[in-house]
């Protein structure tokens, strides 16, 4: 997959879930499949980072999600969260293919992108089987495959 590219897709994924995004960029620069070495993005690959996003990505799916009193993530501050982290994902991604703004850019859109489209899916998704959290865990699993595939298959 080309870096611009993934740095679109993972834009999207943090749309779905702030925190899956950066989560699964740490352990792909943690486990080799993504080249920040020598870069001020370098400390993604450390284990406290990769376990501090992956506690973060298990909290938002296992307590944030689910519980209905959670704002709407197209609210200024989950939207602005998700924005943010698909911005800084892409930034990651961009980085190790020397494109770090345009990465930036890119998953900001794909934050964009995953906020509104993941929030239609979640909607129509919850209205087909009448209750919300088999639509919930459905984008999770979408989320956590998706950031696994779109690492797993970086050039």
């Amino acid at each position: 997959m080309h870096i611009l590219a993934a740095a679109l897709c993972i834009g999207i994924i943090a749309g779905l879930r702030t925190f899956t995004a950066p989560a699964a960029v740490s352990w792909g620069v943690r486990f080799g499949r993504v080249a920040l070495a020598g870069t001020h993005l370098a400390f993604m690959g450390s284990i406290i980072t990769a376990s501090i996003f992956t506690l973060l990505a298990l909290a938002e799916i296992v307590f944030i999600d689910p519980n209905p009193k959670t704002p709407s993530r197209k609210g200024a501050q989950g939207f602005g969260a998700r924005v943010v982290s698909g911005a800084f994902s892409g930034a990651c991604l961009g980085a190790a293919g020397d494109s770090l703004w345009l990465g930036l850019l890119l998953g900001a859109i794909g934050a964009v992108i995953g906020t509104y489209g993941g929030a239609a899916f979640r909607g129509r998704l919850a209205a087909a089987f009448g209750k919300d959290l088999p639509a919930a865990i459905t984008e999770d699993v979408v989320a956590i495959v998706g950031a696994i595939l779109i690492i797993a298959y970086l050039a």
